[in-house]
């Protein structure tokens, strides 16, 4: 009975110019203004019978069905976060807040440049130019005159930063250990002539930084 009052509502269903719509129970024609092709599969296959039960797929496909709950229950990735969050909460804290705290550095850091003085405040530096022959990118020139004794004495020792890799091949090659690579990192900035050190630079680096350069020598030294 409700089918059948259904099936005669559609019939009286009409479009604007008098035309049934492809809903009906009519079939349409490819020149019907409402005509639909999905149609013509509907009426194609209405009276063919339903598939057999041996044909209908029984098993169960479990990707498709995770896949279904985990689009329908994703809020499961928000509590995989916050249990992540709160399982690290409770772990010890590995940020430092630099520049109040700063990390541990090894001795074989390679920083700032330095010339060190000997204990009586003579320099180290004997002019040998090792550092300038061995330096790659050839960042160092030094400039030599002799002294009233007859050794050399350094008159100008420069150090292109801009151009220098940190190698550390310098400081192997000096034999009196007087051009070294010091633990200091922070010496950025935004004027290349800062980059360009002099003798008088490097000393005065040598002269702030000795205790712990001769420190880390200590430990390399013993280590060899």
């Amino acid at each position: 009975m409700i089918r059948r009052v259904i099936r005669r509502f559609a019939q009286l269903q009409k479009g604007s110019d008098g035309q049934e719509y492809s809903y009906t129970q009519v079939p349409m024609d490819s020149n019907h203004p409402h005509y639909t092709p999905h149609q013509d599969y509907y009426w194609a296959t209405k009276d063919e019978l339903a598939p057999h039960p041996l044909e209908i797929r029984t098993d169960v496909d479990w990707e498709s069905t995770l896949n279904h709950w985990h689009r329908k229950f994703w809020q499961a990735d928000i509590l995989k976060m916050v249990w992540t969050m709160g399982m690290h909460s409770f772990e010890t804290e590995v940020t430092i807040n630099y520049p109040a705290e700063k990390g541990p550095l090894s001795p074989l850091f390679r920083g700032e440049h330095s010339l060190r003085r000997y204990p009586t405040g003579e320099e180290r530096c004997i002019a040998c130019k090792l550092c300038e022959a061995t330096c790659p990118p050839k960042a160092i020139k030094i400039e030599a005159e002799p002294r009233p004794d007859g050794a050399r004495k350094t008159t100008r020792y420069d150090i292109d930063m801009t151009k220098c890799i940190y190698c550390g091949y310098c400081a192997e090659a000096c034999p009196v250990d007087a051009i070294v690579l010091s633990s200091n990192f922070e010496f950025a900035t935004i004027a290349h002539s800062d980059m360009l050190f002099t003798k008088t630079k490097l000393i005065d680096n040598g002269d702030r930084w000795e205790a712990q350069l001769a420190r880390n020598l200590e430990w390399v030294f013993k280590r060899k």
